[in-house]
């Protein structure tokens, strides 16, 4: 007789018994909900590593997971926020963000992008997970289509609302850096108000200054030439010829 054959485990029980090496742990994050949310994403995440070109101790990134089980294990206990930051770490470029790989550490700042099918999620339990334990300090959210936008910081591990500005700023005390709605895209703003811009746009800034500097300039040298037209013409009613005074 043949023997009854062993149960075969399935593809999931392999998976889920299976604690990952350090680097092997890839993002798993679903499609982004749309070109605005893509495109808000990818500005955030240029804006801030062109801030801080010259620093070297913090990740930032976004749509990307975030591993946390204490089991260590990739099939369980992991979110992947729409934009986060992690500072006092190794700035490098990571498959995906593995909590019990990095030192325990937690993003220090994220935000996350609203959307009709992800807006209560965001809202009510990652917004909880984040406050009782990730602990991030700084969690916000802004909805690309409606402009709504809000803040929290962590006080006494309990998420507090931010107070906007007059303008209707949020400060990160993280980030040290303000963030508003220009234009209709989430931007940070230094303490003094400036915009923080990226290289194309600062590029085209100093052009501009450079391009009314110049008009400016040109400007002047007509006034000056209409000056000297003037004073030669009274110099002729005079009797005096203006190419023989010197």
């Amino acid at each position: 007789m043949s023997q009854p054959l062993a149960a075969t485990p399935s593809l999931k029980d392999v998976t889920e018994s299976i604690i990952f090496p350090p680097g092997d742990i890839y993002s798993d994050e679903p499609p982004l909900e749309s070109d605005l949310h893509r495109e808000q994403i990818d500005l955030l995440i240029r804006l801030i590593k062109w801030w801080w070109r010259d620093r070297q101790d913090f990740y930032a990134t976004g749509n990307l997971t975030i591993y946390f089980s204490p089991n260590q294990k990739k099939s369980e206990e992991f979110r992947g926020p729409d934009f986060f930051v992690v500072l006092d770490t190794e700035k490098k470029d990571r498959k995906s963000w593995v909590v019990w790989q990095e030192d325990g550490k937690y993003p220090n700042v994220i935000i996350e992008l609203l959307s009709n099918s992800t807006a209560s999620v965001d809202k009510g339990l990652k917004k909880q997970i984040y406050q009782n334990t990730f602990r991030t300090p700084d969690y916000f959210w802004f909805d690309p289509n409606n402009l709504e936008l809000q803040g929290f910081h962590l006080v006494d591990g309990q998420y507090q609302d931010l107070v906007p500005t007059e303008s209707g700023w949020l400060w990160s005390q993280q980030l040290g850096l303000y963030l508003a709605v220009y234009l209709g895209k989430l931007r940070f703003f230094t303490p003094d108000g400036q915009m923080v811009m990226l290289p194309e746009e600062e590029s085209k800034q100093q052009l501009q200054q450079l391009n009314q500097q110049l008009e400016q300039a040109n400007q002047q040298l007509q006034q000056e030439r209409q000056r000297a037209a003037i004073l030669a013409e009274r110099l002729r009613a005079a009797g005096i010829d203006p190419e023989k005074i010197f």
